[in-house]
């Protein structure tokens, strides 16, 4: 299973220059079944990453620009109705991928924002009270911009507990820079890129990843932590026992 870890990130590195922990951070979420928040300017390489992670998952890529007039069955689909067949017929929007971006999250409305929250927990939609599920694997990379504000509805609590990491790529070094400028002159970019993994080998990766023990020492150790966010006056928000849920839906 390393093996297979070390290959994909040798491989996004042929278009990727340095952002070293972004890309471990990036892959923690998706073999953990999460999903990633990036909070960075535009122009760092958000987008490249994340359609260089799924051409190296041989996986299917959606990218979403959300905008204010942003609907919510602009994102999971709709049903048509088709008088020569005189039935409705499901078609699927850009959530049904395996590596879906949600470009500046944020600027979509909350009621758009909200039609993420059951994909992104339970991997499936509801449309006019039929599930249609989603690929597996399913990962969300959102992006939101940390300087401009105006005209966005910040994220609520609940849709960024759906996020398993949120960080930031910030500038490349000087180095970095210069390397980028070298690669333009080669064929090192992400239309030669090739995959690596099948989306086979990313749920093999996950079940090994759900198989990892937690020994009682460590476990004491987190609701210790957990608990005690619940009895300082000074945190708004106290800690919530998020397991449940996770044992819950196995």
């Amino acid at each position: 299973m390393r093996h297979r870890i070390e290959q994909l990130v040798q491989n996004l590195n042929r278009v990727i220059v340095g952002k070293q922990e972004a890309i471990r951070l990036v892959l923690v979420a998706l073999i953990s079944g999460g999903h990633a928040l990036l909070e960075d300017v535009p122009g760092v390489g958000k987008t490249l990453l994340a359609k260089a992670l799924a051409r190296s998952i041989d996986g299917q890529f959606a990218r979403i620009q959300c905008t204010p007039d942003l609907l919510p069955t602009d994102l999971t689909g709709t049903n048509i109705w088709h008088p020569r067949l005189g039935e409705f017929e499901f078609l699927p929007g850009p959530v049904f991928a395996n590596v879906l971006l949600a470009d500046e999250i944020n600027r979509a409305t909350p009621r758009t924002q909200s039609a993420l929250l059951e994909v992104m927990e339970e991997n499936q939609v509801t449309i006019d009270r039929t599930s249609h599920p989603v690929p597996e694997p399913f990962f969300v990379i959102a992006t939101q911009n940390p300087v401009e504000y105006q005209g966005t509805f910040p994220l609520p609590e609940a849709q960024l507990d759906r996020f398993a990491l949120s960080f930031s790529l910030g500038y490349p070094t000087e180095q970095e820079e210069l390397q980028m400028l070298k690669r333009l002159e080669s064929a090192s970019n992400l239309a030669t890129l090739q995959s690596c993994l099948s989306l086979e080998d990313v749920q093999a990766l996950r079940q090994c990843c759900a198989q990892v023990r937690v020994e009682t020492p460590l476990q004491q150790y987190i609701v210790d932590l957990v608990r005690a966010t619940r009895q300082d006056e000074e945190i708004a928000l106290r800690s919530q026992p998020s397991w449940y849920r996770c044992a819950s839906t196995g």
